[in-house]
């Protein structure tokens, strides 16, 4: 320690707060406010997974259970305020891709999240995580992130009413005569607005989402008690209670829920249908590169970097990790690290103590369905959804080389494939193809690595193995 400084006994600091700089009261403030920032992530991740045929106050209770458990551990194994709970964008690639895309049954979806958190978690223990890491060049994660949030903010226009189907032209702008998709206009284009708004240390920018979805379901609920007729506006349910409810409908696969579950049949189908490898793939992938870039962004503020910008241990990525791990089995989708710890360096945060805060208020919320449930509405979850995934979208995009033609294709096949077949995984899949088809045919092929290649042949296989069977 510096000017002679005795290191204080575990016992004596767990948290090591006065050698990081802080206070227990800072510490305390700023993991009430990481929660704030974040707390949208459970009625906006309920209202996602009941489209895929879940309980949605189960999965409520669930995503507030599982933020509490990943983030404790993360503060607890890392030292570090920051959040993990339910990915956003991964909950959509559950829901719309694996269950309603790829005709997966939720309890069978939600074992293809199973197998990827063991995969991602296998890889972490091991150097393989940053191996492939460093395998995967910088551009090509910035155009897997951005697909992302491309992805993410679709979903919430469908979900809002701002898009619609169409039979002429696929898809086509909704109706903006109905109360809840004009509800819906207002609520992104507050959020957009807040997010970009210049205060004093950027506290309304941070809090932008959370914001604007508390403005727009409040107005819902006003525009119902004033007799607007319009099912898709928010409104207050107290009829299922207070405490946690639906919990075991969701809890192992729905096994102590009210349908009957023949485990021996999931498994069954699950692990002979070649779509479920292509699902674990592409989940374990996305997720991977979405947390290790907030890990890394965020690493500095929190003493995790070295002076080269490198991890100064794989505790990070181990705890990271460890709390995916939690996801299926409690009912959940799986966990990614988020930007919106940001908030917690603002705040003067900087041990795991503020994630402790932050864990035990998500653990308390698991109990209050009734207050977050008129958050779970399509035109009040558009809010999140296409504010951050136009964040992920163009934070990662403006990143990208676009004079190397390998990259711009690449990126231009995976957010046009994303969009179109409404998939992550497929354009993840082409866009790598794509991206080593171009470096191969210009001789240039040995500046991806081997195990580069390996993932592209994986994904060939599956693709093939979908379009023979």
């Amino acid at each position: 320690m510096e000017n002679g400084e005795k290191r204080l006994s575990f016992r004596e600091d767990p948290f090591a707060i006065k050698q990081k700089g802080s206070k227990l009261s800072i510490e305390i403030i700023s993991g009430i406010v990481l929660f704030l920032a974040g707390c949208y992530i459970m009625p906006t991740n309920a209202g996602i997974l009941a489209d895929a045929g879940m309980n949605e106050a189960g999965v409520y209770a669930s995503t507030a259970l599982l933020g509490a458990i990943a983030t404790f551990l993360f503060g607890l194994i890392a030292n570090a305020p920051i959040l993990v709970a339910a990915g956003m964008g991964l909950n959509a690639f559950f829901a719309y891709t694996v269950c309603l895309g790829m005709g997966f049954s939720w309890q069978e979806g939600m074992m293809i999240v199973l197998l990827s958190s063991l995969l991602y978690f296998i890889l972490s223990i091991t150097p393989a995580r940053m191996a492939i890491l460093k395998a995967f060049p910088s551009d090509l994660k910035k155009i897997v992130s951005s697909g992302l949030g491309a992805f993410i903010a679709f979903v919430g226009l469908q979900g809002s009413g701002l898009i619609v189907s169409s039979d002429s032209t696929i898809v086509a702008l909704g109706n903006l005569g109905d109360a809840s998709t004009l509800l819906a206009l207002f609520g992104i284009l507050l959020a957009i607005g807040l997010m970009f708004a210049r205060t004093k240390k950027g506290l309304l920018s941070t809090f932008a989402v959370p914001i604007a979805m508390f403005c727009t379901a409040i107005i819902g609920v006003i525009l119902v008690a004033c007799g607007v007729a319009d099912d898709g506006l928010p409104h207050a349910d107290f009829s299922t209670g207070w405490g946690i409810n639906g919990l075991e409908e969701v809890f192992l696969f729905g096994i102590f829920g009210s349908e009957g579950l023949d485990f021996g049949s999931v498994c069954a189908n699950v692990f002979s249908n070649p779509l479920t490898y292509v699902a674990v793939f592409s989940l374990t992938f996305a997720n991977m590169f979405n947390a290790a870039a907030t890990i890394m962004a965020l690493g500095g503020d929190f003493k995790l970097l070295d002076e080269k910008g490198d991890l100064l241990s794989n505790r990070p990525l181990i705890a990271d990790s460890i709390g995916g791990l939690f996801a299926a089995p409690l009912g959940c989708c799986n966990t990614t690290t988020f930007g919106e710890s940001a908030i917690a360096a603002k705040t003067g945060g900087k041990t795991g103590l503020a994630a402790f805060v932050t864990a035990l208020l998500f653990l308390l919320s698991s109990f209050i369905y009734p207050v977050f449930s008129i958050f779970s509405y399509g035109c009040v979850t558009s809010c999140a959804l296409v504010a951050i995934g136009g964040l992920i979208f163009s934070s990662n995009l403006r990143e990208i080389d676009w004079k190397k033609p390998e990259v711009g294709f690449a990126a231009f096949i995976c957010l046009l494939m994303i969009i179109l077949t409404y998939s992550l995984s497929y354009g993840i899949g082409f866009a790598l193809i794509v991206y080593l088809l171009i470096l191969l045919v210009q001789g240039r092929g040995k500046e991806a690595s081997w195990m580069l290649y390996l993932v592209g042949v994986l994904y060939l296989g599956s693709f093939a193995l979908e379009a023979i069977i």
